[in-house]
This record gives C-alpha cells, sequence and structure tokens, in this order.
C-alpha cells in the first residue's frame, strides 16, 4: 500500500502515512501556461490510497488525474471533505443534483470510498460503490477536553447537528443540547437552548461544517447575552469563508478549532488515526 495526496491534503496525508508506516508517493504539480493541471508521480504500488479534500473546482480535477495515474491499483479514495455534498436536492426546474454528480464522478474508477462526517448521508448511494462515513465525535470531544473550562454543555446550533452534539458529549461525560428559534414577535427572534439554561456554563458549539460563520456567531452574541461564561466552537471541516474566523472571534467567541479535513492554522485535531484504523480493517 502507498498513499498518494492532492496538494489540498498533503499534511493529512502524512499523518495517515506514518500511522500505517506506508510510503508517501511524491507528487510533482505544476500548469500548462493555458492554466491547465499537469502532475507527475513517482511509482505507485498496486494498492493505492489517494488522499484528497474536495474544496475548490481544481481539487475535483486533482482527484481525477490522481485516480487516473492509479488505474489498475485497488484504490480506496480518502475524501475528508466533499465539496457539493449539502448541493443534495433540487428546489427550481434546471438546477443540477450537483453532489450526485459528483459523487457518481469520484466513484468511477476506485473501489471504496471513505468520507468523514458527510453534511449529507443520504448522498452515500450515488458513488456506487462501498463507502463508508467515518465520524470525529471521539476526537471532537479530546479536543475539548483540553479547553479550560468545566463541564462543558455541549451545543449544536440546529436540530441537525443534535446527534453530533449529543455523541460528543457522551464521549466527554457532558450535557447536551442543541438550539432553536423563539419567536418573541413578528419581527424578534430569540435564538436559546432547548433545554438547559447557558447561565453561567462554558458552552461549545459544535457542528460538521463551518462556512462563513453566521449561524454560530448569531447564536454566540445571543448566548453571551443569555449568560453563558464562555464560548468555544469546534467544527469537523473548517471552510472559514468570507473572513468567517474574523467574524466569529469579533462576537466573543474564545477559540475556534476545526479539524485537518481541511487544512489550515485552525486545524486542533486531526482525522488521521480514524482514517488509518479504517484503512487497517
Amino acid at each position: 500500500m502507498k498513499i498518494i495526496s492532492t496538494r489540498r491534503s498533503q499534511v493529512l496525508a502524512g499523518r495517515i502515512a506514518d500511522l500505517l508506516q506506508k510510503p508517501l508517493v511524491d507528487v510533482r504539480w505544476t500548469r500548462f501556461p493555458d492554466g491547465e493541471i499537469y502532475l507527475r508521480t513517482d511509482e505507485i504500488s498496486n494498492q493505492m490510497v489517494i488522499v484528497g479534500s474536495l474544496v475548490e473546482s481544481d481539487d475535483l480535477i486533482e482527484l481525477l488525474l490522481l485516480t487516473d495515474v492509479c488505474n489498475g491499483s485497488e484504490i480506496t479514495l480518502v475524501l475528508p471533505y466533499m465539496g457539493y455534498a449539502r448541493q443534495d436536492k433540487q428546489f427550481n426546474p434546471g438546477e443540477p443534483l450537483s453532489a450526485r454528480i459528483i459523487a457518481r464522478t469520484l466513484g468511477s474508477g476506485v473501489n471504496r470510498v471513505i468520507t468523514i462526517n458527510l453534511h449529507e448521508k443520504t448522498i452515500i448511494p450515488y458513488f456506487g460503490i462501498p463507502t463508508t462515513d467515518l465520524s470525529l465525535a471521539g476526537d471532537m470531544a479530546a479536543a475539548i477536553q483540553n479547553f479550560s473550562c468545566k463541564s462543558p454543555l455541549i451545543l449544536g446550533p440546529d436540530i441537525g447537528a443534535a446527534n453530533l452534539a449529543y455523541d460528543i458529549a457522551a464521549t466527554g461525560g457532558w450535557e447536551s443540547d442543541h438550539l432553536h428559534k423563539v419567536r418573541l414577535s413578528g419581527i424578534e427572534v430569540r435564538i436559546e437552548p432547548k433545554e438547559i439554561p447557558v447561565k453561567g456554563r462554558d458552552v461549545v458549539i459544535v457542528d460538521d461544517i463551518i462556512s462563513t460563520g453566521g449561524t454560530q456567531a448569531t447564536a454566540a452574541a445571543m448566548l453571551l447575552e443569555q449568560g453563558a461564561a464562555s464560548i468555544c466552537t469546534v467544527c469537523v471541516h473548517g471552510v472559514l469563508a468570507s473572513g468567517a474566523y474574523t467574524h466569529l472571534k469579533s462576537v466573543g467567541i474564545n477559540q475556534i478549532i476545526s479539524s485537518d479535513t481541511i487544512e489550515s492554522a485552525c486545524s486542533g485535531y486531526s482525522a488521521a488515526r480514524i482514517i488509518a484504523n479504517a484503512l487497517n480493517r
């Protein structure tokens, strides 16, 4: 087995290779004058693991080129973050079901797929091959244990994140809840935990993705007004688009931690261990 990666996921791929004690294949990347991507790799093996998150369109091209380089090998595609997964429905005539075509495209030419906290698990059948979606709930709990807070309240920002919050809290032995909107008038809405008051509590907001950070920022501001002692946020995939990090810090969130499914300065814990374990099975 050898590990190979796109430029997006070099560090994560290196960590997986170290844990598995398998070679990491060197890849040289460049562009032609017209912008087309070119790559050349060292020798591959008959069993290959391709590691690459899909955040931007070029990431998709890199994954497809690596799949072709590994043609003839038994290929496992590790897709730590899958962009387009949230485009899983057609709301208007003429819209593509983008998650479907991306999954079908990536599933072609590989033997199995491993994803991490896929935003919409309903798209798994679109890959058309054996696909395993792993959860980083345990690793998120371990990251939270390093925070300087006592008995944190784990909050999902909405009902969709309630199960993730519960799983993290169960691992750490904490309480969990999720936020919901309480309409105070025709124009005024209050966001608060469904059951557990936050006054005097250290709160950790958890979610699978932080994109623009708007949901977390709005929730944090209101939770601080309700007397929360401190607020941190932990996510799996830190997209952090449009100045999200600055926005979150500006409303009073103390720490913003993501995994290395999207590598950045906020990557405070790694998906490498759980991926390596899945590859060993």
